[in-house]
């Protein structure tokens, strides 16, 4: 692992009176403005912007004054779970009379709007098929749907293929021709923008002339969570949605469901940040639809009633206990795989396999090893019928959809069915392919990547000063973001001198450090260290990349460094 300076602008932008420090972090993340640091909701990109909005409200407004019936047609993660629950609450806040919805079961169904899916829908006698997070590459579904006598609207987020749906709508800011400017919305950040639309067209009828207008501000939590938890990019645009989100949260005022998964996690919602979204809500949010039906899930944040949330957040805690057991043992399985293989040895493009693997936990298995090695990586489960479904996590610089979209156009047949991001993807393929696959894989990693590139590289923020070591700019830090993909958090690194180490919860290492030149004492924490490696009683002088963050003990606030690589020096 490799720790390198994050790169800064040749010259710092002025951004009003900050921090020198402060000033540093926002550049060397891409801000160039003052303006880009406005988090107001004013700040937001005008949805007119997106193609096909208009057709989407009209189709809306038509249901709503027709009082059709509306069925909602999610995907089984959380961005999923979170954007059929804004199109429920919202289009029923906006007068939607019969709203309802359906996530198709991933272990029955698969992903997106299948012939199968529709069949399925078509027993709740629907007028209107609205997808969510899902429905830009459902050619054959959409079809399905039409020839049934439905209308269609896609809302989505995901890249193409090469043929689009003929839909009545599409609301997606990446498909062809679409000049709005952040291509980087979340699926539920793309409903939200259609409701946004929705209730403008509403407000120009003259439907709220007697009473104010619906405030759907109020699905901002939502917004926040799906956004973080389905690791987009947090450029400003969605940095807006997410920080109004948070403060909501933090305010007291989140729904029910949000409420529960908080309480069941022990989180304070007053000290909530975006890491907490995507790493302590999002997991428990996706264990439903990776190890049983997102359902729950969505039922948890449609709820009214706490007490009932409750219930439910307490049943996906435990799915997701059962999840991390499933986990641990698929980690152990694939690192038996490869332990005897030497690193020099190993592909360029890890592709692993086992009979047994679970399918709702490839995604996570796939982004562990791909954070262990550093290098692409597509873990694979047996679907049945002969089929295996894999899920894929990249690497920066390679971007899986298109690797596995050359992979698919020189190896005709090859694949059945892939879609996903630069930085994640899913596919499907025969069994009997699988062999061929991984050899075409790596050989399409091989031609895009170098050994420099499969080395972990850490970027660094630089090095902080004794005197910065205190809680207002641990607090000032936390508060700065909301910190996300593509907007990281503030890393850090320096050489310390190690006073105490222990294990503790069996794989975290406690530390308390003295800066080089001993004049601060301080506390550490590293999460998921290899036992093998630490403690290490020979280590006095380490070099660290770390997180500077505020620890609370019984109501006592105090500066703690969370650690994300050690070595001794």
């Amino acid at each position: 692992m490799r720790i390198e300076p994050r790169p800064l602008p040749a010259e710092l932008p002025f951004l009003g009176d900050l921090p020198p420090l402060l000033t540093r972090l926002y550049a060397a993340r891409g801000v160039q403005s003052q303006e880009e640091l406005d988090k107001g909701l004013a700040r937001l990109l005008p949805y007119q912007q997106l193609k096909g909005i208009d057709q989407a409200v009209s189709l809306l407004v038509e249901a709503i004054d027709q009082r059709q019936r509306i069925l909602v047609v999610g995907d089984f993660d959380a961005d999923g779970a979170t954007a059929s629950s804004v199109a429920v609450l919202g289009l029923r806040l906006l007068g939607a009379a019969q709203v309802d919805y359906l996530v198709p079961n991933r272990f029955t169904y698969g992903y997106g709007l299948t012939p199968e899916i529709v069949g399925v829908a078509l027993e709740r006698q629907p007028d209107l098929l609205v997808t969510v997070d899902n429905g830009i590459s459902s050619v054959d579904g959409v079809q399905a749907a039409k020839q049934a006598g439905l209308k269609v609207l896609i809302t989505d987020h995901h890249l193409p293929g090469p043929e689009l749906p003929q839909a009545d709508a599409i609301v997606n800011p990446n498909q062809p021709g679409c000049e709005f400017p952040s291509k980087a919305l979340a699926g539920v950040g793309v409903i939200f923008y259609v409701l946004m639309a929705l209730r403008a067209r509403l407000r120009a009828l003259g439907r709220y002339a007697q009473a104010a207008q619906p405030n759907i501000g109020e699905l901002l939590d939502l917004v926040a969570l799906g956004s973080v938890a389905d690791v987009v990019p947090l450029d400003a645009n969605n940095r807006i949605l997410v920080h109004q989100g948070l403060e909501r949260i933090r305010a007291g005022r989140a729904r029910p469901g949000i409420q529960a998964l908080l309480e069941v996690a022990r989180r304070d919602h007053r000290r909530l940040t975006s890491v907490d979204l995507g790493f302590i809500l999002g997991p428990r949010l996706n264990a439903a639809g990776r190890m049983d039906d997102m359902s729950l899930g969505i039922e948890c944040l449609l709820s009214e009633d706490l007490a009932l949330a409750r219930d439910m957040a307490a049943e996906l805690d435990g799915l997701n206990q059962d999840r991390k057991s499933v986990e641990q043992g698929m980690q152990r399985e694939a690192l038996a795989q490869l332990k005897d293989l030497p690193l020099e040895a190993m592909p360029f493009g890890l592709c692993l396999f086992e009979p047994d693997w679970h399918q709702g936990v490839i995604g996570i298995l796939a982004s562990r090893l791909k954070d262990r090695y550093h290098r692409p990586t597509i873990a694979f489960a047996d679907a049945g019928d002969g089929v295996l479904k894999g899920s894929a996590r990249s690497i920066p610089g390679f971007h899986i959809r298109d690797a596995l979209d050359a992979v698919a156009a020189s190896h005709p047949g090859l694949i059945t069915k892939f879609g996903g991001h630069a930085m994640a993807a899913g596919l499907s393929l025969p069994a009997e392919h699988f062999q061929a696959f991984a050899e075409a894989f790596d050989a399409q990693a091989r031609a895009q990547l170098c050994e420099d590139d499969l080395t972990g590289r850490l970027l660094s923020d630089g090095c902080l000063a004794v005197e910065e070591f205190h809680l207002e700019l641990a607090r000032a830090l936390r508060n700065a973001g909301p910190w996300g993909q593509h907007f990281p958090e503030p890393l850090f690194h320096g050489v310390f001198e190690l006073v105490e180490q222990r294990i503790v919860g069996e794989r975290h290492l406690k530390v308390v450090l003295k800066s080089e030149c001993g004049s601060v004492r301080l506390d550490g924490i590293a999460f998921g260290v290899d036992r093998e490696l630490w403690p290490n009683p020979g280590a006095r002088w380490v070099e660290m990349a770390y997180k500077l963050d505020v620890n609370e003990y019984r109501g006592v606030e105090s500066v703690q460094l969370l650690i994300q690589h050690l070595s001794p020096r």
